[in-house]
């Protein structure tokens, strides 16, 4: 199979869909990969690294959006690069559907198939291809949410450790899933007091067994939100529906009792928020004010980090990217119900429910699609 790997274009994205060492895995086993010559800057890799491996460099997007039979991404396709997709071509990457009904039509109307990292599943209903950058985004919104505490950026002027004498910051957590539980470490490896709170019991058992008196856990209610919200310096938004929008659970009017300048960092971004106020920035322009109250809601949190990011990321899509190209994705997938998950668009079609219903879309089947 011919695989092009294009730059990315969005906002500060630095990561890139495939690193020199999975090209050469895929060249190994007989592929033809094409990477559009600077694609790998921002993690270190350079156009020689990626000739070594095995791929072809080539100028500009247009040659891998034309002649490639699969695109491998990291973020959603930018509406430039929508025009270029075509019909049965596969496009493989992080697509976040339910919030961005511009996106979901230009993918219907393209033809393309495009399978979702996001929604990819794994034993147990984890969802191994989010793993890794909810990983990273858990653990940078305690860095991101601490220098937007500082007062030259905006905020209350809190130090979330504190020092001998002086109370450490409070840190709200809402959601205790991967995000959540990568938050509470940071935060609570920084010395401040920390609560997370979820609706799960196993899940409170599994972090309160974790994180002993390092961390207190709250079941998660409307009254309890409100409660800590008062209390906080420092909110996570790290709630997650797989695939469908992010519910919200903080209004602007329970903003009213947050202290002046306390933060809400909005890790559930990509799918929509997870606070009523929140709205995508970018790491040119990272944060905004609303009613006195910091928000942080970098929509590709991860790509600061990018090379980090990369590799951490294709540790877990390249195995499935192998056997798309080996068996053909229709084979593959019926091969592993898992990957089939990740199907969300096919030749003009809605193939993942939530994102239909959230949209509007009539809903085909995955194994429908796969007849």
């Amino acid at each position: 199979m011919r695989i092009g790997c294009p730059k990315e274009i969005k906002n500060h994205e630095y990561r890139v869909g495939l690193t020199p060492e999975s090209v050469r895995e895929l060249v190994l086993r007989g592929h033809d990969v094409w990477i559009e010559s600077g694609a790998g800057a921002g993690i270190g890799a350079t156009d020689a690294q990626y000739q070594t491996a095995g791929a072809s460099i080539v100028d500009g997007p247009d040659p891998i959006f034309a002649e490639c039979e699969m695109v491998v991404k990291v973020k959603e396709p930018q509406a430039v690069e929508r025009a270029k997709l075509r019909e049965g071509q596969i496009l493989y990457t992080y697509l976040h559907l339910a919030p961005d009904p511009e996106q979901t039509a230009d993918l219907v109307k393209s033809g393309v198939t495009a399978v979702a990292y996001e929604t990819v599943t794994g034993p147990g209903g984890t969802l191994p291809l989010l793993k890794p950058m909810s990983q990273v985004a858990g653990r940078m919104s305690i860095q991101a949410g601490a220098t937007a505490l500082e007062k030259a950026h905006g905020g209350r002027g809190v130090l979330l450790g504190g020092v001998p004498g002086v109370l450490p910051g409070r840190v709200m957590v809402i959601g205790g899933g991967v995000v959540g539980f990568n938050a509470a470490q940071m935060a609570v490896g920084l010395g401040a007091d920390v609560t997370i709170l979820d609706r799960d019991p196993e899940v409170l058992e599994r972090l309160g067994t974790h994180f002993e008196s390092r961390a207190k856990t709250r079941f998660s209610n409307q009254a309890n939100i409100e409660q800590m919200l008062c209390e906080a310096e420092l909110v996570i938004g790290a709630v997650l529906i797989p695939g469908a929008a992010a519910p919200k659970l903080v209004t602007r009017e329970m903003l009213g009792c947050m202290k002046p300048g306390a933060v809400l960092v909005d890790v559930a971004i990509d799918q929509g928020g997870c606070f009523e106020t929140s709205k995508p920035t970018t790491h040119a322009e990272p944060t905004y004010v609303v009613d006195d109250i910091v928000h942080y809601c970098v929509a590709n949190m991860p790509g600061a980090v990018a090379r980090t990011s990369t590799y951490a990321l294709n540790n877990v899509t390249l195995p499935h990217a192998l056997r798309m190209a080996e068996l053909g994705w229709k084979e593959a997938m019926r091969a592993n119900p898992h990957l089939a998950e990740g199907l969300n668009v096919h030749a003009g079609k809605v193939t993942y429910k939530a994102v239909a219903e959230e949209l509007g879309y009539e809903y085909l089947a995955v194994a429908d699609a796969l007849r």
